[in-house]
């Protein structure tokens, strides 16, 4: 496997991981027009636009792009960022890529500037997440309005 930036010309690839992901693997804990509702934000020119706003890495296995993640500063502090867009193919789930991908967010500058990290986590992801050392913001453990957990990790 491996990890790089993300390029413009993987948009389409990565618009279609996303967008079938959410459709396999989300489906399970939100109902299918909350799923169709967050795939319209997952075209091409958004993907395109996330890597224009955040750093975008993707990971590759035999050249086919199976999993995605970016990091961006939080609402443009120096201190604090925040991970996006974290997904793996449902098919490459459980075999170590949505960690390495992770960890390479984690050795990105933008990541190690800050003092404080801050995710928005599905339903499904979080159980991941508190794996790898995030924990729930403010200790809230529901869902909040757009059926996301907030999570957090210090450094």
């Amino acid at each position: 496997m491996e990890i790089r930036r993300f390029k413009k010309e993987d948009a389409n690839e990565v618009s279609a991981l996303i967008i079938k992901t959410l459709r396999t693997s989300n489906i399970k804990d939100y109902s299918a027009e909350h799923i169709e509702n967050l795939v319209k934000g997952f075209k091409p020119e958004n993907v395109l636009e996330r890597a224009i706003n955040t750093n975008l890495y993707i990971a590759l296995y035999e050249e086919k792009i199976v999993g995605c993640g970016a990091i961006g500063s939080y609402w443009d502090k120096i201190d604090e960022s925040a991970l996006f867009t974290i997904f793996v193919l449902p098919e490459y789930q459980g075999k170590g890529i949505g960690k390495a991908i992770v960890q390479t967010l984690e050795q990105d500058e933008l990541f190690l500037r800050a003092k404080r990290i801050e995710l928005a986590a599905s339903i499904t992801a979080t159980p991941f997440y508190k794996k790898l050392g995030y924990s729930y913001k403010n200790g809230i453990t529901k869902p909040d309005d757009e059926g996301l957990l907030r999570l957090e990790k210090f450094r």
